[in-house]
C-alpha cells in the first residue's frame, strides 16, 4: 500500500493514482486520499495558489460541497467570459479591446478568489495586451487561458470525484495545503 509519509507513490499519473485508490475493496481511507494528494501537488505544481487552501478551509460538515460549488461557479464564469472574449475577437479589423480587457479582468478577479493561480497569471498578460490593442498577443492569450482552464477544470474534478468517494464511503476530507 502506498504511505504519504514515505511518499513512495510508484503510479506514473493521476490516472493510476486514481486507480490504485478504488482498487482496494476497503472505503477509501486517510492514506490514499494523501497519495492522491501528494501526486496532485507534483502535477499541479504551479494551477492553485494560496487562495485555494483558504477557500478549502471555509469548508466544514455543514457545507461539505462549499468548495466544490464556488469551483462550479468559476467554471461556468470561465467558460461564459472566454466565449465572449472569443466572440469579441473574432471580429477581425473591428475587435472592441475595452470590452475584452473589461472580460479579461472579470476573469482575473474570480481566478483571484479561487486560487487559479496560471489562469491569473495570463490574464494580467492578456490585459497588457488588449491594453496595447495587441490583436495576435488577445488570440495568443485567449488560447492559453482556455488550455489551462480546461487542464485546471480536469485536475480539480478528478480531486473533487476522490473527495466525494471518501465522504460516501464513510469517510472523512482532511485538512491539508494543497
Amino acid at each position: 500500500m502506498f504511505t504519504y509519509h514515505s511518499l513512495d507513490l510508484g503510479p506514473k499519473n493521476q490516472t493510476d493514482v486514481l486507480e490504485c485508490c478504488r482498487q482496494s475493496n476497503d472505503a477509501l481511507d486517510e492514506d490514499k486520499y494523501f497519495v492522491f494528494l501528494t501526486f496532485y501537488r507534483e502535477s499541479s505544481s504551479g494551477f492553485l495558489d494560496d487562495q485555494f487552501t483558504e477557500l478549502k478551509k471555509l469548508q466544514d460538515e455543514c457545507s461539505p460541497d462549499f468548495v466544490a460549488e464556488v469551483v462550479s461557479l468559476f467554471f461556468e464564469d470561465c467558460e461564459k467570459l472566454i466565449g465572449n472574449m472569443a466572440r469579441a475577437l473574432d471580429q477581425t479589423g473591428n475587435v472592441d479591446f475595452s470590452l475584452v480587457g473589461s472580460s479579461v479582468h472579470q476573469l482575473k478577479g474570480s481566478s483571484s478568489s479561487v486560487g487559479a493561480k496560471r489562469v491569473k497569471g495570463l490574464c494580467v498578460t492578456f490585459k497588457e495586451c488588449c491594453d496595447s490593442q495587441n490583436f495576435e498577443g488577445c488570440v495568443r492569450c485567449l488560447q492559453q487561458v482556455d488550455i489551462e482552464y480546461k487542464s485546471l477544470k480536469a485536475k480539480l474534478q478528478d480531486l473533487f470525484s476522490l473527495e466525494q468517494q471518501i465522504v460516501q464511503a464513510g469517510g472523512r476530507i482532511p485538512q491539508v495545503d494543497i
